[in-house]
């Protein structure tokens, strides 16, 4: 209720800042029923990701017996734990994704209602509750519940992050000791070690010959202009063949040298 006591020409006003409050109080609570939904899904996504920690932590044991053992190791349960966190990750994305706007919305319409109270300039009035005093008890619990479970699915989101990043740390290491213990993928990581060197030693051998035929070039050049009956371009394609088949022989007894014993 206003009740005009001499306000003249603030009555409108006041009346339009009143009405403003209710309207964007209403609208602030909207994002009210998102959170009481989404606090019991948290819970859920949180139990869950304490099952699957605890399952990362017992099977410490597991895993280094499994690289301590002679054959190729079985990593199916890190991949089903892998794929159960990459789930929950999914989860908590998707519910952050429903509620991000919402939460929003409704501090943006908190902050409308405070900014419209304060342009009451309420005075107090013994016995009698303000205006702000009222939108602390009715509204600010709402905000503060919305403000936290936004807080909530923030941290959540990093844990599983952080939980989904470790683990494919550790499936990586196994596999790689798995690598390691595989005859076959051993023998076939000399060969590709062995085919860079050899390709490695030929790029280098085209390099070089590159430069020495132009230094080769100039230097012909230079004795052209200085009178000797040489022709620059042909004394360098001469040249070019006799560069290649020398560093050529010379990188393949590096190459020989270098390689990996078998």
């Amino acid at each position: 209720m206003v009740r005009d006591v001499g306000l003249d020409q603030q009555a409108g006003r006041l009346v339009q800042r009143m009405l403003e409050i209710e309207t964007y109080r209403m609208m602030a609570l909207l994002g009210l029923p998102h959170a009481q939904r989404s606090g019991p899904i948290l819970n859920a996504i949180e139990g869950e990701l304490a099952t699957l920690t605890a399952a990362m932590v017992n099977t410490d044991a597991a895993i280094a017996r499994i690289l301590s053992a002679p054959p190729a190791p079985d990593a199916d349960g890190e991949q089903v734990l892998l794929r159960d966190i990459t789930g929950l990750a999914a989860r908590i994305e998707k519910l952050s994704l429903d509620n991000s706007y919402r939460f929003s919305a409704s501090q943006a319409y908190f902050r409308l209602v405070h900014a419209r109270i304060e342009e009451l300039r309420e005075i107090r009035i013994e016995g009698v509750p303000t205006v702000g005093e009222f939108m602390e008890r009715r509204l600010a619990p709402a905000m503060n519940t919305c403000e936290s479970i936004a807080r909530r699915q923030q941290a959540l989101a990093e844990r599983i992050a952080h939980s989904n990043d470790l683990l494919r740390t550790r499936v990586g290491i196994v596999q790689e000791q798995q690598n390691r213990k595989n005859p076959a993928i051993a023998q076939c990581a000399r060969r590709a070690a062995t085919a860079f060197a050899a390709g490695g030693g030929r790029v280098v051998g085209v390099a070089i010959s590159y430069y020495l035929a132009g230094l080769f070039h100039y230097a012909s050049k230079a004795l052209q202009a200085g009178g000797w009956p040489i022709d620059p371009d042909i004394a360098t394609g001469v040249l070019i063949p006799v560069i290649a088949v020398a560093l050529d022989w010379d990188c393949a007894g590096c190459t020989e040298k270098c390689a990996p014993a078998p």
